[in-house]
């Protein structure tokens, strides 16, 4: 019967030390991942942040953020005219702004993003709905500015729209 008593403990002792084994390997193998690439990891941060403050800047109308974002182009000043035409003939502009692709050529970044918003000239008024997609090119490694936009962007809606400010 001792005999008997000795190999039940040992067996306990054996599936004991197993599954504390188990939970140290465990705790151990799902450390914090190091990142393979953290500059890129902090670029591409930078990229997204870029964006969301642009469209925060677009839809609560806030024209020194905005133009923060942009590179002195003559293409950007058309598009800086044109938002402040949104500006001022929108009471109200919601805008969600989703990125599909961000694509990395040393100093030449392309993000391209659906979208979906409303304008609404006055608080009781209808307000117009549109969706597009289109190209966010960017430039820059630390401080990352818009360089030029393609396709269908919702920026410029007043015009679009034929309203006048």
């Amino acid at each position: 019967m001792s005999v008997q008593l000795a190999a039940i403990n040992r067996f306990w002792l054996w599936a004991m030390l197993a599954v504390f084994g188990m939970v140290c390997l465990t705790a151990t193998g799902c450390g914090k991942k190091t990142l393979k690439y953290p500059e890129d990891h902090a670029r591409f941060q930078r990229i997204t942040q870029a964006i969301k403050t642009l469209e925060t800047a677009y839809a609560n109308k806030d024209t020194s953020s905005f133009h923060e974002l942009l590179l002195p182009l003559e293409q950007l000043k058309i598009l800086e005219a044109e938002s402040q035409q949104d500006f001022t003939a929108f009471s109200t502009i919601q805008l969600e702004m989703t990125i599909d692709r961000i694509t990395i050529d040393g100093n030449r970044i392309s993000t391209f993003i659906s979208w979906q918003g409303q304008w609404r000239q006055s608080a009781q008024g209808s307000a117009a709905t549109a969706r597009g997609h289109g190209v966010l090119l960017w430039s820059g490694n630390q401080v990352i500015l818009l360089r030029g936009v393609e396709g269908n962007l919702p920026f410029g809606m007043a015009s679009r729209l034929n309203l006048s400010s």
